[in-house]
């Protein structure tokens, strides 16, 4: 039976570009597919016919013989190929799943799969200020570029690359091995179709040379360490044509002299004397914007803590507001005069004619130590 017309197969016009092809193609192959039709032969027959009249228009080189003979053009070609293209089993069900769902794990250009280049990581160091408001940084990223002195082609400056003669161009070769056909990554051009016979000078063939990029990465403000900025486009070049990877900038913040984060809050501790946490007063402290006047209570313990509201970090996520939180700590006095020892004294005995009503905490620790005791003689 006479083989129809491979545009007429897909149902695409002569001059239809290689994305309408493989968009019919993958209409077809879904449609006809023998696990979606089984016990049908003449769904089996489409589908083989339209696997064929793909394998052939997605071809350059087989593209360019049908165009100009025919079917005769390719014939030949098919016939020595071992298989062919009707050939029906492993490969052919392997085909369809290369071509519908190829995208999944890599795209395809000129007939071959190409793959996006390698993501990149950049550990950016920031203040604490820098990470709570945002700021901007320029950073210097080592990476691969294309080469100018071959445009990226990797030959020689006036020459070109040329198709590969063991893939003819596709990247990848068939083994037909019995009844399975295993497609496997070209061992000549390493899947990427084509050959150079004269390699270029400054990249030794590899089309990209090591540089640093400058870079701008505008940091928003409420980052956290871990936090990561994905930079689209900007790591490896593709090694086959592929897209480029992406940059990811991980956040890393140091650690600051008065203030600790956690989440949204900030922490600080305060030192007071003890003669505030006794009498009570006001008290000075810093926010990372400006500063505030808290009011100390009399008898402040230490470990008290005072929260000034919306005085932490805005969150980068939802933009809730936390809080900074002040931890006083009642600070001993040191490089005491003797006349201040002996007020010290002074002002220990008369305390102690009050019994143990000024310190509570320290009456009740006692005597817990005592009753500890006991219990341990019994």
């Amino acid at each position: 039976m006479a083989k129809r017309d491979y545009y007429e197969v897909l149902g695409v016009a002569r001059n239809a570009s290689e994305s309408d092809i493989k968009k019919s193609y993958r209409r077809l192959a879904m449609k006809f597919h023998p696990d979606r039709n089984p016990n049908n032969r003449e769904a089996e027959e489409r589908f083989k016919e339209c696997k064929e009249a793909y394998e052939v228009l997605t071809d350059t080189r087989k593209r360019a013989a049908y165009d100009q003979f025919g079917h005769a053009g390719v014939d030949a070609a098919a016939g020595a190929a071992g298989a062919g293209f009707g050939g029906f089993g492993a490969g052919g069900i392997r085909d369809v799943f290369d071509e519908v769902f190829g995208d999944i794990f890599g795209a395809r250009a000129g007939g071959r799969t190409v793959y996006r280049g390698a993501d990149l990581r950049y550990d950016l160091e920031l203040s604490l200020e820098e990470a709570v408001f945002g700021t901007s940084a320029r950073i210097d990223v080592p990476t691969r570029v294309e080469c100018s002195e071959c445009g990226g082609s990797g030959a020689r400056k006036g020459t070109s690359p040329v198709t590969c003669t063991t893939c003819h161009g596709r990247g990848q070769v068939r083994l037909q091995q019995g009844f399975f056909s295993i497609q496997q990554t070209c061992p000549t051009c390493r899947g990427a179709g084509k050959m150079i016979l004269e390699p270029c000078l400054e990249c030794r063939g590899a089309g990209s040379v090591r540089r640093e990029k400058e870079l701008s990465v505008k940091v928003p403000a409420g980052v956290d360490n871990g936090d990561r900025i994905r930079l689209a486009g900007e790591g490896e070049r593709s090694d086959n044509g592929g897209p480029p990877g992406d940059l990811y900038v991980e956040i890393h913040v140091r650690e600051h002299p008065i203030f600790t984060r956690e989440g949204t809050n900030l922490y600080c501790e305060v030192p007071i004397s003890f003669v505030t946490a006794a009498l009570g007063g006001e008290l000075e402290v810093p926010t990372l914007a400006d500063r505030v006047t808290i009011r100390v209570p009399h008898e402040t313990q230490t470990g008290k803590l005072f929260r000034l509201r919306g005085k932490g970090v805005r969150s980068v996520r939802d933009g809730s507001l936390g809080d900074l939180i002040c931890r006083v700590v009642v600070e001993t006095p040191i490089h005491l005069t003797h006349r201040q020892k002996e007020l010290l004294r002074e002002f220990e005995e008369s305390m102690s004619e009050h019994g143990d009503k000024h310190s509570p905490k320290a009456s009740s620790w006692l005597d817990s130590v005592k009753r500890f005791f006991e219990g341990i003689k019994s």
